[in-house]
């Protein structure tokens, strides 16, 4: 994988929400470190076009390979660290290439 294509900034947020006396749920978020990542535009499949015609906007993000990224779920949350934008994570592709991890993102969420 060439380095220069690895341009960008993101963490990856774990959920560590908490549960009150009622049993309510809290949500809290343990910040991850920064990664360099690619975005890729994402054209073709019906996921990306079925959130565009619902006004969201689907990216598929490339990061290294690493125990940290391969341990990343669609429980977590994406933070773009440039532009302080967070993202839902729909999808992960930990299997596809050895020294890649391929995740698709959903948002910005407000």
């Amino acid at each position: 994988m060439r380095a220069g294509a690895l341009t960008e900034r993101v963490a990856f947020d774990a959920p560590s929400g908490s549960t009150d006396a009622f049993g309510g749920t809290s949500e809290a978020w343990t910040d991850g470190d920064p990664v360099a990542a690619q975005w890729i535009y994402g054209k073709g499949d019906e996921s990306v076009q079925a959130a565009r015609q619902a006004g969201r906007k689907a990216y598929k993000i490339k990061v290294r390979s690493s125990a940290a990224t391969r341990a990343v779920t669609e429980n977590y949350r994406m933070r773009d660290t440039r532009r302080g934008t967070v993202w839902n994570i729909t999808e992960v592709d930990a299997i596809s290439d050895r020294a890649s991890v391929f995740i698709v993102v959903e948002g910005p969420v407000t």
